[in-house]
Formats: structure tokens, C-alpha cells, sequence
């Protein structure tokens, strides 16, 4: 296996001097006017550097048309789309703040964003107009509705608004009107306990996010990077959209984010990120696809190279010397199997693979680090900016989130609680100032909520301080850990949520994989192949039962599973269980499965 060496500084851009994004965008563009920035996986849209900011000075009159101006807020509510970054961009050269909405949300979960942003333009797919009608109601606000893909009555097309600009709006003298504390975006972080926030993040927050991040992972222009995840979250907005307003990235627009593994074979991306479940779902096809394996000696051959590949794995991140043999068998196993596992995932020109969001299993990280994946976890929040700590893939350590970045200092409280501090912390909450006190305190330190470890520098995340289970003898756990455990224990297991505050033990909500339960209903010949029928199948309540006990088998005794629920339904991003960024909604999930919790419960 190649190890991943660390690269050469991100070269010079032309933005090195820039103070505020667009200043960054227009060098970046004029720099790279002939060679494409946008596109969609077919190809069927590319659009280059020169057109998009040709576009995002009429668009940018557009909006000034209709009131926009510096200060102003914009909505954006659709997928991922060539279409959503130059919508945003044209917005921050007026000095406004876009922001977006989930594409999962609710009607009153819009009302409740378009309320707090207090915005008069609301910028959409034609699929979500009946959803913003409704959110809407009788307000006046927003006023102007643009919809990107059609124009239906009551909206303006984005046709119109490229057209609607006034002919003496001086675009240059707006755009360098714009400072660095002018708000860039807002965040709503996903509303785990409560109504979202909108996170105020400035220009000059995000650029020394990107430029701190790129100290250690390097960004090269046009290298080429797939925009997936929701636009709403701070990770694709960082790691696509405002990394190729610094560096020129090409971006492609993934609409559906189920369909980016399939996508990644054409994009072939240099830069890449995932959250855990997408990375958790790769390896899962993997091991399908090798257990199908007809031929059993190739089976056998591949099962041998991974298993001694991560048994190298373990020993470099131990600080170990590896065996020659060892070493020379693996060198094989890249060239002859782990390459080719690689370029089959799409991932084989990729020079680097951050994972954030979610906690990731030493499991997973350990199996792709040994395919030469150059796997790195990162741990970040909106609030942020993105990334918090970051490590090269070289210098990862398997289990941890890498140092902190540069530009700020992190340092535990009492409890073990992670405080930061620094360029890319947010200057607050919008219209919610309680709120920013009890998240920054007098001193500037940011209190992440998140009870951490430190050693050498690197960073552990032990889990979140208001989610870790006390259970009825005062023993304090990690609910995260142990639904990694279940996860990892089989790829059954799409989702775990674990049970326990002052209870005598632990319990286990479960769901299927969809994806896996597919094919274990082509396999086991169940017709209808729906979830809820899988879960019900004995041989699958075996298997899940027997991934438990393996689970169990790397828990504590207090962190075992007791008792467990295998429920015949799906938990979808945006549902009552899941945010859209798939974290667990636990007080909802609680009061959602009381019954069956209580079942849990009682006496056998």
C-alpha cells in the first residue's frame, strides 16, 4: 500500500492579499476565465470561470433591482446545482447574506428561518414552491420569488432576473464596497434540541478558514471536487462553494446525494469529503461485492490483503516496525487488488478524503486507510466556520480529529469540556444575543459542548456534554461509542440509538440499511424487499442479534446491550429521527418510540 506523503503548500492563487470573498472571486475568475468551474456529473452543463462571474454581475443587478442590497438576506431553497453558486455569489457582491434552507424542511420550519433572516427574496426550485407558499401564508415577506427551473405565476424566472438589472448599476464599486465583517452566510445549525440558529459567519471568518485548512491540505486550482451534502451545511458550503471562490476548484453538482458514489467514477475528484454514513455505506458495498465473489481463491486473495493491510495499518499508528514481509505483501496487494478497488470506487486520483459531521468508527477508518484511501477525520461546527482541527493524511491518527488549525487556540475546561477561540468563531447568533452568551463567554472562548480528549496535540472527541448517558449507578457513558459498535458490529445495521439515562442498563433502538437490506431480500427471496419486511424475517433478527453480541464484546459491561428493537421502518435525513446532516434527534426519537423503550423495560 502507498502511504500518502504530505504535498507541497497550496500554490499561490492571485487572492493571497483579498479581505473579503468576492475580492477573492473576481481574482480567482479572471485568473481561470477559460477553464470550467461549474458542472453537472453528464457534463450536459459546464460553465466557465469567465462566464459565472459574467453571470453573477447581471444576476447581481437583478437582485439590486429587486431592493437587495448591502445587509439584505437572500434565501436559497434547492438541491445541489450549478445554479446555487452563482445565486450566492451574485448576493455577496452586494454586501447581502444568502443563506439556505434544507431541502427536507418543513413548512413551518421555513417560516420559522425566513422569519428570523427576515428576507424579501426567496431563490427556488419550481418542486418547492407549493412548500414555500405554505410557509409563506398571508406575510408579506418575501416579497420577490425566483425560481431557477421554470416560472410559475407569482415568480420571476432567473432568466428575468440576469435581465432585470438597471443599466447604470456600477457592479465594481459594490462589490469592493463589501468589508470583511460583513456577513457572509448564515448557518442554521440542524436543530437538534431546540429551533435552529442562524450562525453569523463573516467574510472574514470563511477566509481564514479556507487559508488555515489549506495549510495542511492543499488546494489546487481546478482540482476537481463533487458539491453533494446540503448547501445549508457548513461543509459543503466550505469545502466546495467558498474553497473554489479562494482556490478555483471545479465544482460538480451532485443533485441527489444518493447517487454520489455512482457519480464519483466520471468526476474522478481530487479533493473530496463525506460524512461517516456515506463512508459507512462504501464499505459496505465493498464487503457485499467480495462476499459475492463466485470465485472463491480471488475471495479468499482480497479478505488476506485488506486483513493484512489493516494489521500494517495498526502497526504504523502504533509506532511500530513492520515486518518484511508484511510490508512486501501489502506493496503487492496495491498494485495487484487495492488500485483497482480504488478507481472501481472513483476515488483512485483523489489526494485527499476528509470525513466530518458525524463521529466515524475506528473500523471504518482503518479498512479505507488500508485500500490507500488518504483518509483524515476533521472535526468542526457551523459555528466555526467549518473545521476546528485537521490533520494530513500522513500524519492522521487513527481515533482522532487531527490538532487544532492555526489561526485558533483550544483548550479544555474543568468538565473536559473543548473551548475555541479565534479568526473563524462566529461573531453570533442572529437576533438571538442570549443565545451568543451562553455560547461565548466574556473571554471570546467558544463552549463547543462537546467533551474532549487531548494528547500530543490531537484531539479526541469523547461526545456531545448534554448527550452522554448517566445511568441509574452514576456511570457516566458514551451513547456515540456505543452505536458506533452496533454500526460497525454488521452492515445490517443502518441506524443505532441507544438508551440508558437513569435506567439500570442500556438498550438499543435499531434500523436497517436500506441499501443492504435489499439485497439481503434478494437473497433470503422475500418479494417485496421493504424494510419493514426484511426487519421481521427471523434469519435477519438472527443476524442482527448475533451483530450485538459482537458489538457487546468490545463494550464495557455497563455499555453492553441488554435488551433491543429491531423497528420495521426507515429513519430518513430530514425525518422526525435524523437531521438532515443524519445526526440523531434524540429527545424527538425518545418520545416518537416511548412505547417500545418502555417494552425495553419491563420485566421479561
Amino acid at each position: 500500500m502507498s502511504t500518502p506523503t504530505k504535498q507541497s503548500a497550496t500554490p499561490e492563487s492571485g487572492t493571497e492579499h483579498a479581505t473579503t470573498m468576492v475580492e477573492a472571486f473576481q481574482a480567482i475568475a479572471a485568473r481561470h476565465a477559460g477553464e470550467v468551474a461549474l458542472r453537472t456529473p453528464d457534463g450536459a452543463t459546464e460553465i466557465t470561470f469567465g462566464d459565472y462571474a459574467a453571470r453573477v454581475e447581471k444576476l447581481a443587478g437583478g437582485l439590486a433591482a429587486l431592493g437587495v442590497t448591502r445587509g439584505d438576506t437572500v434565501a436559497l431553497l434547492m438541491s445541489n446545482r450549478p445554479e446555487f453558486h452563482l445565486v450566492d455569489t451574485a448576493a455577496v457582491h452586494l454586501g447581502a447574506t444568502p443563506f439556505s434552507v434544507y431541502p427536507t424542511s418543513s413548512p413551518p420550519q421555513i417560516t420559522h428561518l425566513l422569519e428570523n433572516a427576515d428576507c424579501d427574496v426567496i431563490v427556488f426550485e419550481e418542486a418547492f414552491l407549493d412548500r414555500i407558499v405554505a410557509a409563506k401564508g398571508d406575510r408579506a415577506k418575501p416579497a420577490h420569488l425566483v425560481c431557477v427551473d421554470g416560472n410559475p405565476e407569482g415568480t420571476t424566472s432567473l432568466a428575468d432576473l440576469e435581465a432585470g438589472g438597471a443599466a447604470d448599476f456600477d457592479f465594481a464599486a459594490t462589490w469592493q464596497a463589501v468589508t470583511p465583517d460583513d456577513v457572509l452566510t448564515l448557518i442554521y445549525t440542524s436543530g437538534t434540541t431546540g429551533p435552529p440558529k442562524g450562525v453569523e459567519l463573516t467574510h472574514a471568518n470563511i477566509l481564514a478558514q479556507c487559508r488555515a485548512v489549506a495549510e495542511v491540505l492543499p488546494m489546487r486550482p481546478l482540482a476537481r471536487i463533487t458539491s453533494y451534502l446540503p448547501s445549508a451545511h457548513i461543509a459543503d458550503r466550505w469545502s466546495s462553494h467558498y474553497n473554489q471562490m479562494v482556490y478555483g476548484l471545479q465544482v460538480t453538482s451532485v443533485s441527489d446525494p444518493r447517487a454520489v458514489a455512482a457519480a464519483l467514477p466520471a468526476v474522478r475528484p481530487t479533493v473530496w469529503g463525506a460524512v461517516p454514513r456515506v463512508l459507512e455505506k462504501m464499505k459496505a458495498g465493498l464487503e457485499l461485492a467480495l462476499a459475492a465473489e463466485p470465485d472463491e481463491g480471488k475471495r479468499n486473495a482480497v479478505a488476506g490483503a485488506i486483513a493484512a493491510a489493516r494489521q500494517k495499518v495498526r502497526l504504523d499508528q502504533a509506532g511500530q516496525p513492520v515486518p518484511e514481509e508484511l510490508a512486501k505483501g501489502v506493496a503487492q496487494a496495491e498494485a495487484m487488488i487495492f488500485s483497482k478497488l480504488r478507481e472501481k470506487m472513483g476515488l483512485d486520483q483523489v489526494e485527499w478524503l476528509i470525513v466530518g459531521a458525524a463521529p466515524m468508527s475506528k473500523d471504518v477508518q482503518e479498512f479505507l486507510t488500508a485500500i490507500g484511501l488518504p483518509l483524515t477525520e476533521i472535526y468542526g461546527m457551523s459555528e466555526c466556520s467549518c473545521c476546528i482541527t485537521v490533520s494530513h493524511p500522513s500524519e492522521a491518527k487513527v481515533g482522532t480529529v487531527g490538532p487544532a488549525i492555526s489561526c485558533v487556540e483550544t483548550r479544555l475546561a474543568e468538565d473536559g469540556e473543548l473551548l475555541v477561540r479565534g479568526a473563524t468563531v462566529t461573531r453570533g447568533y442572529r437576533g438571538q444575543p442570549e443565545k451568543t452568551a451562553e455560547a461565548i463567554d466574556g473571554d471570546g472562548w467558544l463552549h463547543t459542548g462537546d467533551i474532549c480528549e487531548v494528547d500530543d496535540g490531537y484531539i479526541r472527541i469523547v461526545d456531545r456534554k448534554k448527550e452522554l448517558i448517566i445511568n441509574a449507578a452514576g456511570k457516566n457513558m458514551s451513547p456515540a461509542n456505543i452505536e458506533q459498535e452496533l454500526k460497525t458490529a454488521s452492515p445490517l445495521i443502518g441506524q443505532a440509538a441507544v438508551i440508558g439515562e437513569s435506567r439500570p442498563y442500556i438498550v438499543a433502538l435499531l434500523v436497517l440499511d436500506p441499501d443492504v437490506a435489499a439485497a439481503k431480500a434478494t437473497q433470503l427471496g422475500i418479494g417485496s424487499g421493504s424494510v419493514a419486511d426484511v426487519a421481521r424475517h427471523p434469519d435477519v433478527l438472527a443476524a442482527v442479534g448475533e451483530a450485538v453480541e459482537r458489538a457487546n464484546a468490545n463494550l464495557s459491561r455497563v455499555e453492553q446491550i441488554k435488551r433491543w428493537e429491531l423497528l420495521a421502518e426507515e429513519w430518513l435525513p430530514g425525518g422526525d429521527e435524523l437531521t438532515p446532516t443524519m445526526k440523531l434527534k434524540r429527545k424527538p426519537i425518545a418520545e416518537k418510540h416511548a412505547e417500545a423503550i418502555e417494552a425495553l423495560y419491563a420485566p421479561s
